[in-house]
């Protein structure tokens, strides 16, 4: 079976060696550096920050947040290292926020799952994500030259452009949205255009629904999923074994620390438990240190049957940020845990919001292993204090809430 490089087949305890004796420079890197991170690290001592456990003392920066640091400190919130006028490329995303990119080869580290959904040096590829403003389309194509590949940049829209394209160039590689892919291939049956050429695909940004991807492999095109943000770049990407059967789940990238955490905190969740994605980046131009994605992951257990031995994570399953309106006021995730933190004999808990428009009804259900009297009516002293709102509360045996990493879920209707 074929790997991009060695880094993918080392044994676990030799990466994560790696990873922890580059954690104090790159903090100290980064506090040094980033004027952003100056701040946000300024009671931190990066010599004692030599593992994980010390890593989760260090304060969460989100994703969610990164609109108001920009604002405060322009134009990246004092997060990068590398001066503004060293970069090579700023990119604007919906917000606005902006995203650097520094000089180098795949600066954005997405060679690696091209690679492993069968893209190689020699491959011509169109390349359909957009090259305006957002940085998907230099993203991916950074990644497709370190391969070796030839890119079209086709970018979006135009579908009967993109089939002529293809069918002319004899195009091998697709790299964009599913949907957008959908949309090709119907074009080119409603233009009885040979697209034959096709045979690889790697797409990202939205969901693949299962029955695409096999209506496509039907066709005789291969379709894998990469998962990346435009702060960190590629994050994890899919793998199959040498017979084309894909693994479950997605490989992390490497010179990755991931971390789970509990939305609306900085508190790691045990192994297989769903929580929030927040990762920690060794990128010396925008040095991302426990950076909250907002996205929803868990991990999975054992090593992946590709060979591959770096941790497995079960791909995006949602939004970490569960705030809702009840009664005219925000609650939040972080409210929830600020609940739980006062009340430590609750192992985990989840806010149940219902009732019709107007007649809002909020239940906190409380995994609790020991339930003294008086715990539950303490608990909804808690609810009231904390988020000014009437809650009830129902203690419930430990393991009982579903593992999906919703902390509010809301089940009010509407119309």
């Amino acid at each position: 079976m074929e790997h991009f490089d060695a880094l993918e087949t080392r044994p676990p305890e030799e990466r994560e060696a790696a990873l922890m004796a580059a954690l104090p420079k790159h903090v100290a890197h980064a506090k040094q550096n980033a004027p952003g991170f100056a701040r946000i690290l300024a009671d931190v001592d990066p010599a004692r920050v030599t593992s994980r456990a010390a890593l989760a003392r260090l304060p969460v920066t989100r994703k969610s947040e990164l609109g108001e640091l920009q604002k405060a400190l322009p134009p990246l919130g004092g997060l990068n290292a590398t001066p503004r006028a060293k970069l090579a490329k700023l990119f604007v995303s919906p917000g606005p926020v902006y995203e650097p990119e520094g000089h180098g080869r795949d600066w954005w580290r997405t060679a690696r799952g091209l690679y492993a959904a069968g893209l190689r040096a020699g491959d011509l590829v169109a390349n359909t994500f957009a090259y305006h403003f957002t940085p998907a389309g230099s993203m991916l194509e950074s990644g497709a030259l370190a391969l070796g590949c030839t890119v079209v940049p086709t970018g979006v829209g135009q579908t009967e452009m993109q089939v002529g394209t293809i069918r002319d160039l004899r195009v091998d590689a697709f790299i964009g949205t599913p949907s957008f892919l959908k949309l090709i291939v119907e074009k080119s049956d409603e233009m009885k255009a040979d697209i034959g050429s096709l045979k690889n695909a790697v797409v990202g940004a939205e969901y693949l629904p299962p029955a695409l991807r096999a209506a496509l492999g039907a066709r005789g095109i291969r379709v894998q999923q990469i998962y990346a943000t435009a702060d960190l770049g590629q994050i994890a990407y899919e793998s199959a074994l040498a017979d084309g059967t894909l693994v479950e789940g997605m490989m992390l990238d490497e010179g990755l620390l991931l971390e789970i955490v509990r939305p609306g905190t900085g508190d790691p969740v045990p192994a297989g438990e769903v929580g929030e994605v927040v990762v920690t980046s060794f990128n010396a131009d925008y040095p991302l240190i426990r950076f909250a994605t907002g996205d929803l992951s868990a991990v999975l257990p054992g090593p992946s049957p590709c060979g591959r031995t770096n941790v497995r994570i079960r791909g995006w399953m949602g939004r970490a940020d569960q705030t809702t309106k009840v009664r005219a006021m925000f609650v939040t995730p972080r409210q929830v845990s600020e609940v739980l933190r006062r009340h430590p004999g609750v192992l985990k808990a989840r806010l149940v919001v219902e009732g019709q428009t107007g007649e809002d009804r909020m239940t906190l259900k409380c995994e609790a292993r020991e339930r003294p009297a008086g715990l539950a009516a303490a608990i909804v002293a808690s609810i009231r204090e904390v988020t000014k709102l009437r809650g009830a509360v129902e203690l419930v045996a430990p393991g009982s809430l579903p593992n999906d990493g919703k902390v509010i879920e809301d089940l009010r209707k509407y119309g």
